[in-house]
């Protein structure tokens, strides 16, 4: 083998155990095992731009086992995408570019947030799913501007979660021949030899999902791998590569789970240079390693450049679609929104999942980057688009998307959809299901990502169907997660608020619905972007008691100011869509909403109290749920649970009277 690639590889393996070792912290395993992987595709068939690391038509990739990030800072290194040598030598520490796992957004050339296991390979099915929308969408007879791959590295332990089974399913069905996933297969994971809790015959399965798969016997080769590669290209389906390879090779933990998660140790890291034949100082790499490097990179500025003067050749020979895929690409919305009165117009009550039904269809006119779909349950999330068509294998171009009932791959799907640029993707589920969605979620707001997520049927109003679908604890849940905006609208015209925000913002949105009708407000719309605002208000400059809530709860808020009033009770209404969103506001536009003289309010939700006592204080009460729900009709669950407007009356006459 050519001494310059030997020393190539090698010099991936030793700058990322010795990144380990200076942080005496990380997994030296991975990147010792994998690096041959790693070369072979980067060096030698990954279309990539250190240079212009956005460049649109780049390949993709993924590394789904994120725990091994120092293979990706040794390549990013080596290959010019900026990182130092002193950013190795800082791997894990407070500030650096290389944190202990990948983050978007925070490292030149990382693709997505990784570490979480299995999230990353469905990051890469939703990459793959966009390159193959915008594809069908813009490509015409000569002008293949969309065409692009993307690759995943993953691991026994991406392999193991049940996300990885759910995204791999629907990748197959969808033949998603631009995604090709490199199977790291080390046969070890942190207990021991996987055989101890994975037996499974894995291309097997990924052949029953649809994929096609081949087989590399020896891992270490990267000339079988680089075959692999190109012959996965010429695939009509989702390709897996299964690598054999060894944990830990050239050290002396290789080949156990000692090699995994663990520095190697001073004497264990010189043998391993020992055994590689490398005989450098620490953190060095010889020119030849940089120079290869530098060949692959000028291949991807070449690419970068024929792909420009392509563009340039489309926009002349397609200028209304060029102009299209400008727009697409833009982060900004074709429309002003804010001040389109037919997007906030609604005249009748409405539940807030059928409002949101008609948002999303009034969008679809307006956007036509939308994409999104449902768990199976687009019927009761009403989240069809009309006329859009359905994305299939067959139909790529449709841009309602079926993701089955696989909620965990769902919402990391979508994260890739937005990763990959040019599309505005949203999904949709029962509220209660979120919690099958919340690391994924978690991700979306960990990266700044604005993912739509329409959560219906929001409550113990789902009724009949019982505690089993009745979401208590997850409005606390999602409120928890930094950069998250939580928007429970009261009615429609908040509904259109909170997709406005979606849209517009740079953070994920959780729209949650209702399934019952809720009335209309006079002054609600646009004002809803504020978060909490007066929805009724007092006769009184100062009122006696304020009434704060979200979603449904406004209502027998708002019938509850007048019962207050016939008891000579002054009372504000306060709708509190999102606690993100108001929390942001001016501490003058709080005191307006909220003022600190007014000590007696009283929250209502119909979820755990948990955040509310921050807005109602010592002297205040909040009306939430102390447990689960019941099977029951929603008005009967409503009044047994004091969700009724008698009820928040009486709760601040009693607030009153304790002043």
């Amino acid at each position: 083998m050519n001494k310059t690639v030997v020393d190539s590889i090698s010099a991936i393996r030793v700058l990322s155990a010795e990144g380990v070792q200076k942080a005496n912290s990380g997994h030296p395993g991975l990147p010792l095992g994998a690096a041959p992987i790693a070369y072979a595709l980067w060096a030698e068939n990954m279309t990539h731009c250190p240079k212009n690391p956005a460049f649109f038509n780049r390949d993709r990739f993924v590394l789904s086992a994120g725990h091994g990030s120092m293979l990706l800072y040794s390549l990013l290194h080596l290959f010019g995408y900026g990182l130092t040598i002193e950013d190795l030598k800082n791997f894990r520490q407070l500030d650096s570019k290389t944190p202990g796992h990948p983050e978007y957004g925070h490292t030149v050339g990382v693709e997505t947030t990784t570490g979480p296991l299995g999230q990353g390979v469905a990051n890469a099915v939703g990459m793959a799913m966009a390159e193959k929308h915008l594809a069908a969408k813009f490509n015409r007879e000569g002008f293949n501007v969309v065409d692009h791959y993307t690759y995943c590295i993953l691991g026994d332990g991406c392999m193991m979660e049940g996300i990885s089974h759910e995204a791999c399913s629907l990748a197959g069905t969808l033949k998603l021949n631009k995604l090709i996933a490199l199977y790291d297969d080390n046969e070890i994971s942190i207990e021991g030899s996987t055989d101890i809790a994975f037996r499974e015959d894995v291309p097997a399965r990924f052949r029953a999902y649809g994929w096609n798969v081949i087989d590399v016997a020896d891992g270490n080769c990267h000339k079988n791998v680089g075959a692999a590669i190109r012959l996965a290209k010429g695939s009509d389906k989702p390709t897996l590569i299964v690598c054999h390879t060894q944990i830990g090779f050239g050290s002396p933990k290789a080949g156990k789970a000692s090699a995994h998660g663990e520095p190697l140790g001073d004497e264990a890291l010189a043998e391993t240079k020992k055994a590689l034949g490398w005989d450098y100082p620490p953190f060095t790499v010889p020119e030849d390693v940089y120079a290869r490097a530098a060949e692959a990179t000028a291949r991807g500025e070449e690419a970068r450049q024929a792909w420009l003067r392509l563009m340039d050749e489309y926009k002349a020979a397609h200028p209304d679609l060029y102009q299209e895929y400008q727009a697409w690409h833009s982060e900004e919305l074709p429309v002003d929104l804010l001040h389109d009165e037919a997007y906030w117009a609604f005249d009748k009550k409405a539940a807030t999942r059928n409002s949101s039904g008609e948002v999303i269809n009034r969008l679809a006119a307006r956007v036509p980057n939308l994409i999104g779909g449902s768990a199976d349950l687009a019927p009761s999330n009403k989240t069809e688009m009309k006329g859009r068509g359905d994305f299939s294998a067959e139909n790529p171009t449709g841009a309602n998307l079926h993701f089955g009932v696989r909620e965990h791959a769902m919402a990391a799907i979508c994260n890739g959809l937005k990763l990959h640029g040019g599309l505005r993707p949203y999904c949709a589920t029962f509220f209660v299901f979120s919690d099958y969605m919340k690391n994924a979620m978690r991700m979306s707001a960990l990266m700044g990502l604005n993912v739509v997520y329409v959560l219906t049927h929001d409550s113990i109003g789902v009724g009949e169907d019982g505690p089993t679908h009745q979401p208590i604890e997850h409005l606390a849940g999602l409120r928890a997660i930094p950069n998250m905006i939580v928007f429970r609208p009261a009615d429609s015209r908040e509904v259109a608020a909170g997709w406005y925000q979606g849209l517009t913002g740079d953070r994920p949105v959780s729209l949650v619905l209702t399934r019952q009708d809720l009335p209309l407000y006079e002054k609600s719309g646009p004002a809803a972007l504020k978060g909490g605002y007066i929805i009724a208000d007092s006769e009184k400059e100062t009122p006696d008691v304020i009434l704060l809530a979200s979603g449904s709860e406004v209502e027998p808020c708002v019938n509850a100011q007048a019962l207050l009033k016939e008891k000579g009770v002054d009372a504000r209404v306060v709708s509190m869509p999102s606690f993100e969103l108001f929390d942001e506001q001016d501490e003058a536009y709080k005191q307006s909403v909220l003022p600190d003289g007014v000590r007696a309010r009283v929250a209502v939700e119909a979820g755990a109290e948990l955040g509310w006592h921050k807005y109602v204080g010592l002297d205040g009460a909040v009306i939430c749920m102390h447990g689960f729900g019941a099977s029951a009709p929603y008005k009967t669950l409503f009044e047994k649970f004091g969700f009724t407007a008698e009820n928040v009356a009486a709760t601040a006459m009693n607030v009153l009277a304790k002043k």
